[in-house]
């Protein structure tokens, strides 16, 4: 038995990662997008390291496009497979990837534009929305705790990951020549007492166990004070400087978890009387994923919505939908407070926000997630003093913050809290995949004095037999 590691090695971005049995089936884990900087992202995106014709099975932890974003190219290229995730991840799949293709679709407009006018070939898209509805009719459905053959000798099993609502831990079972092999893929591991999120589930001792590593050398600040982390943000742009607050903020999770945070500071009348806007139509149909699902989410916010049936919704809080609305904020002069994808300000409505504020310093670009290090949020984490925005050179005087207490991936002690459930001398290998390769040295010393002795970080397309 061999395990390959076609993205997410030494990166964070692209997880995707093939288990070949000494009868040759071939199961994949994940079937993520690469991203950050386009010209990179594009060439690893077309470049498997695999045939996608020779994959038997894919298992999918989660709906975030750097997990899930190549499925309909997958497909389109040859799989003929099941796509197996749970219900949730199978309602966000859906709105995330006709997402993905559509956002393809105006980029690819624009640059094939400009590259008519320099006498260059077009670009096509990974894909289409109709390779997108072709891909879900592939897609079956699994429960946590639910026992799904594959085949004979072949099983798996999905615990909560707790990262975003229906991400899951592939617990699989192999026997191969009559010897059972246990392997653990983590997918992205959420917090601890997160406010929405169940915490991750305790999952079965593994033989081998391939770990996400995206905050592996770093603390999170306390979750208790996110609130007033925001609230001050808020109070220091909206009210002192007079100026707009710019959240960029992935369209699943994280801009649930910010309404959230605001609807209990409206409750508890701390909010300045200012307007908010959701200005992403995936994240509406996003939190309505969320709603649908939302006895999967933990006590507490189900104690909440005892007391308030709708905890994203709040007076003053305006969800955008069309472009002529998005364009009107850029218009206005009156300060406020917009939320918009992408998170990490790469794609989407938030790039026109960013470019309307980035060069007035009463304004404030708020940072509340990862953002990949080349791509333009992960730059603005950096302190670059210019950006280029649709081709055009930018100064950055708008003030930039960043607040690490919303993310959704645990930090170190999360992580090892995760792993504590295992029994370090029964793990055979740990694999260390979905980091930055500076994090994953740091945390690799961090684990091997824990007591796991065999830690690996896999290069890109890399083999290792089992």
């Amino acid at each position: 038995m061999k395990i390959s590691f076609h993205g997410a090695a030494r990166m964070v971005t692209g997880s995707k990662h093939l288990l070949e049995l000494n009868d040759g089936t071939k199961i994949l884990l994940d079937c993520g997008m690469f991203q950050g900087n386009p010209k990179e992202a594009d060439g690893l995106n077309r470049d498997w390291g695999f045939e996608p014709n020779e994959v038997d099975f894919l298992i999918l932890s989660h709906a975030h496009i750097d997990h899930c974003g190549l499925i309909p190219k997958l497909i389109a290229e040859g799989y003929r497979g099941k796509v197996f995730c749970t219900p949730a991840t199978y309602d966000l799949s859906k709105i995330l990837l006709l997402d993905s293709a559509h956002i393809q679709k105006q980029d690819i407009f624009y640059h094939n534009k400009k590259r008519a006018k320099r006498g260059e070939s077009a670009f096509e898209a990974l894909y289409t929305e109709n390779d997108v509805h072709n891909a879900l009719k592939h897609f079956e459905l699994v429960n946590y705790n639910q026992k799904k053959v594959l085949k004979e000798g072949v099983s798996f099993c999905f615990t909560d990951a707790g990262h975003i609502i229906g991400s899951a831990v592939v617990n699989l079972k192999i026997s191969d020549d009559k010897k059972e092999t246990t392997l653990t893929f983590s997918g992205d591991v959420g917090r601890y007492n997160d406010e929405l999120l169940r915490s991750p589930e305790v999952f079965p001792q593994a033989d081998y166990l391939i770990l996400e590593s995206t905050y592996g050398d770093s603390l999170h600040e306390d979750m208790a004070v996110k609130d007033n982390k925001l609230l001050e943000a808020i109070v220091n742009t909206c009210l002192k400087k007079r100026g707009k607050l710019v959240i960029p903020a992935f369209s699943v999770g994280r801009t649930q978890e910010l309404v959230y945070a605001l609807n209990r500071l409206e409750i508890s009348k701390a909010l300045p009387e200012i307007d908010f806007f959701v200005d992403s139509p995936l994240s509406v149909e996003a939190t309505a994923v969320m709603k649908k699902h939302q006895s999967e989410l933990n006590k507490k916010f189900q104690e909440f919505l005892e007391r308030d049936k709708e905890p994203f919704d709040f007076k003053r809080l305006h969800y955008i939908q069309n472009v002529e609305e998005s364009k009107a904020l850029n218009e206005r002069k009156e300060p406020c407070v917009i939320i918009s994808a992408s998170g990490m300000a790469d794609a989407g409505r938030v790039k026109h926000h960013i470019k309307n504020v980035i060069s007035d310093k009463r304004n404030t670009i708020l940072i509340v997630g990862y953002c990949e290090p080349r791509s333009l949020g992960g730059k603005l984490m950096r302190n670059y003093k210019d950006v280029t925005l649709f081709g055009e050179p930018y100064e950055v005087r708008a003030e930039i913050e960043v607040m690490r207490s919303m993310s959704a991936h645990g930090d170190y002690e999360d992580l090892c809290q995760f792993i504590a459930c295992q029994n370090p001398q029964a793990i055979k290998k740990l694999f260390l995949v979905h980091g930055e390769y500076d994090v994953q040295q740091t945390f690799r010393s961090k684990l091997m004095r824990k007591g796991f002795a065999d830690v690996e970080i896999p290069e890109l397309h890399q083999e290792v037999s089992l």
